[in-house]
């Protein structure tokens, strides 16, 4: 079974607190699924009035910004809504990828769940932009600025390019395993990483008073371990 991180408070003021959420955390709870406990319960044990601003998926890692009061959350809640918070993740992606400034505007419709997909015709306004961080023999470090915030909107966009996250099972990849990058590997094999390789890395929003906060969250064990064996064993 997974080890599951705790969750850590990355910047905190009297009217927000920002956390590095852990991988297979969830935001709010999940219907008929038995996870760890949720963020916003988290939050509920702590504080009297905690609201998620927005929300990553379970499995991703990385900053995720909790109102202390209505006030701020509709304070930010505007700033998601006119797309000037500024959001940057890392993820790793399979095969060799170089991007510079790759814009995907390609709109996602997320009705179903089970099914969420490109659809020009009923989907919803998506724009990403795309940029290599490092280039490996099999996969490749991507940064990858999402302009909208559509469900699964980097992973669906990411698999129309045929560049998946690597271990993103749902929209075409697979766990990427040890044997692939190390040459002459004996033993049991196993996963370099065991959920898709996606991390909420940046944040940059206005904060009530007007100045400018930016919360960086370090990549978590499982992805930091991942990179660092790809340099060592995948490197060109």
């Amino acid at each position: 079974m997974t080890k599951v991180e705790k969750i850590k408070i990355l910047k905190e003021t009297n009217n927000w607190l920002a956390i590095h959420k852990p991988a297979f955390v969830p935001s709010i709870a999940e219907r008929g699924k038995q996870t760890q406990q949720p963020v916003i319960e988290w939050a509920k044990d702590r504080y009297s009035d905690p609201i998620l601003c927005h929300r990553i998926d379970r499995e991703t890692s990385g900053v995720l910004l909790i109102a202390k009061n209505q006030e701020t959350h509709r304070h930010i809640s505007i700033q998601f809504e006119k797309r000037s918070i500024k959001k940057i993740y890392h993820a790793v992606v399979d095969s060799q990828i170089n991007w510079e400034n790759m814009e995907v505007n390609l709109p996602i419709n997320t009705e179903k769940l089970n099914n969420i997909k490109i659809d020009k015709n009923f989907g919803k306004t998506a724009l990403t932009l795309f940029n290599t961080i490092e280039i490996f023999r099999f996969y490749t470090l991507m940064e990858c600025r999402p302009y909208t915030g559509r469900l699964h909107q980097i992973r669906v966009h990411l698999a129309s390019q045929k560049a998946c996250i690597s271990g993103d099972i749902k929209y075409g990849s697979k766990l990427p395993m040890f044997k692939q990058i190390k040459l002459k590997f004996k033993g049991d094999d196993k996963p370099l990483i065991d959920r898709f390789a996606l991390h909420a890395y940046q944040l940059e929003f206005k904060d009530i008073d007007g100045s400018d906060i930016i919360v960086k969250a370090d990549y978590p064990k499982d992805f930091d371990i991942f990179i660092k064996q790809l340099r060592k064993y995948n490197s060109l």
